[in-house]
């Protein structure tokens, strides 16, 4: 797919502080790119140099192909940006707000109503359409944010923090609306704290500490990374448990083997070992080491890292 946003060492200061720090990233059309970082780490920043609201101090970024310095207006026809902290005028009703938007917009009249009663209802605003937005509350907020954010269509959506103050049904609806997003190849630049919302939702990532990146990629690439690499988790016998580990030391790619710690012997007197330097293509190799050595084998899973692992791992190297 095409590449509809890059940076080249990027940089943005605020005196002594370096907000952004020499970022490069390519986002390809159709993708949900996860940005990841506590406070300050430059999220924000970056949002609004790529849509033209900041200048760079050095480096350079492309979105669309146009340059967000000379650009900036054409490249917000084409963009949506969700802030963590959404303004919106409580005096208008839900109604007004997204006509007004929709003229800023330039939302052609003849679609204006329609889009703006597709929104409502796909938010789950239509009964409070008439009502105004100051007498709601923070996750019916955020909902109405969000239908803002996409009254135009934009091709490019940037969200900071979208499922902030929702409930679990609101923040399965705001999911589903990104996967909806991907499908009709819409490009999604989500910036979250939450790890989880990050690994079911993103195709790739970048962290970011104090402006600088930490790491890039998919979990898997970004777990290769690290030290301790990729696990298995093997239940075996109990009575067995000393030959299993000398049989599995002895296998090709296998660093090191202990007793897996957050976890018991089962109930069938089986003891769990964690199995590292090994992933889930070397399986059929562990397996055919243990059944020929005559250790009974209950179970092997491969214990993959997750992103949080990824994240604390990247942040204390």
């Amino acid at each position: 797919m095409p590449t509809v946003i890059s940076t080249r060492q990027l940089t943005r200061r605020f005196g002594e502080n370096v907000a952004v720090d020499a970022l490069t990233l390519e986002i390809e059309q159709g993708e949900v790119f996860g940005f990841l970082g506590h406070n300050g780490a430059g999220k924000t920043t970056t949002v609004r140099l790529l849509n033209g609201v900041l200048r760079p101090s050095a480096g350079a970024a492309r979105v669309f192909g146009l340059d967000p310095v000379t650009d900036g207006a054409k490249i917000r026809a084409r963009t949506g940006v969700l802030t963590e902290t959404p303004a919106l005028d409580d005096r208008l009703t839900a109604r007004m707000t997204l006509l007004y938007f929709a003229d800023m917009f330039g939302v052609p009249r003849a679609q204006v109503r329609p889009r703006v009663d597709e929104l409502l209802a796909l938010f789950d605003l239509g009964d409070r359409a008439d009502e105004k937005v100051g007498g709601f509350s923070k996750g019916m907020r955020q909902r109405m944010a969000l239908a803002r954010t996409l009254l135009h269509d934009p091709e490019i959506v940037f969200l900071d923090e979208p499922t902030s103050g929702l409930d679990p049904a609101a923040t399965r609806e705001v999911h589903q609306l990104i996967e909806r997003l991907r499908d009709r190849r819409h490009t999604v630049f989500l910036a979250t704290h939450n790890l989880n919302e990050a690994e079911r939702l993103c195709d790739r990532v970048v962290v970011l500490a104090k402006g600088k990146v930490l790491g890039m990629g998919t979990t898997r690439e970004l777990a290769a990374q690290l030290e301790y690499g990729h696990r298995v988790i093997v239940e075996v016998d109990g009575l067995a448990a000393a030959q299993a580990e000398q049989v599995l030391r002895a296998v090709p790619h296998v660093t090191q083997v202990e007793a897996a710690r957050d976890r018991n012997g089962s109930e069938a007197g089986g003891v769990f070992l964690l199995v590292h330097g090994t992933s889930r293509e070397h399986v059929p190799e562990l397996v055919a080491a243990l059944t020929q050595s005559g250790v009974n084998l209950y179970r092997i899973e491969p214990d993959e890292p997750s992103l949080e692992d990824v994240y604390f791992a990247l942040e204390h190297e």
